[in-house]
């Protein structure tokens, strides 16, 4: 059997989920969200435990009782938790600023980057000082529409392989080439 797809999801008291042939609908105390599974998969649902059972042992099917374990779970934890990705910007000048919604970030460029958060999602900028550089969280229900967002910003000005400017997460290693200077004397 499948690790992943044995374990059985915890669902809170606050929280209801419901199956329809293999749509997965989730409803907490911070919003709805739903996904579809394989429907031969058997989702059980008792005592607050939900547990997944495959018909068969076939690689497809193993594959998705893993991944629609994980689905649900993802679920469960959105609407109860919520998801953050943290990103920091490294980099002399480039800062961040709320404008309502819009983020606004001064990246170096000759005009501000502004990005619109996707529906669900709200930023939050905590200001940096001399020993760690400014921040930038993004929050959501959904993982997958958080991490796709947090990813889009990263994008607009991704970590410099040399002097290790941009936009990074938080917790990124980013690995720096020595450039002209540091080959030179070998």
């Amino acid at each position: 059997m499948s690790r992943v797809g044995r374990k059985p999801i915890t669902v809170p008291g606050n929280v209801t989920v419901t199956n329809q042939d293999g749509h997965i609908t989730v409803k907490g105390p911070k919003g709805e969200l739903a996904c579809r599974v394989e429907p031969r998969l058997e989702v059980k649902q008792e005592n607050g435990i939900i547990a997944l059972e495959r018909p068969t042992n076939e690689s497809y099917m193993r594959q998705q009782h893993g991944l629609a374990r994980t689905l649900i779970d993802n679920l469960v934890i959105g609407v109860t938790e919520g998801f953050t990705k943290n990103l920091t910007l490294v980099g002399v000048g480039y800062r961040a600023t709320l404008d309502g919604k819009n983020l606004v970030m001064s990246l170096g460029f000759s005009h501000p980057v502004i990005v619109e958060p996707r529906p669900g999602i709200t930023f939050t900028i905590e200001p940096g000082d001399r020993t760690r550089p400014m921040s930038i969280n993004v929050a959501g229900i959904d993982k997958q529409v958080v991490g796709q967002q947090a990813a889009d910003i990263r994008r607009k000005r991704p970590p410099d392989s040399y002097k290790g400017k941009g936009v990074r997460y938080v917790g990124e290693v980013v690995k720096t080439k020595p450039g002209k200077r540091g080959v030179a004397g070998k």
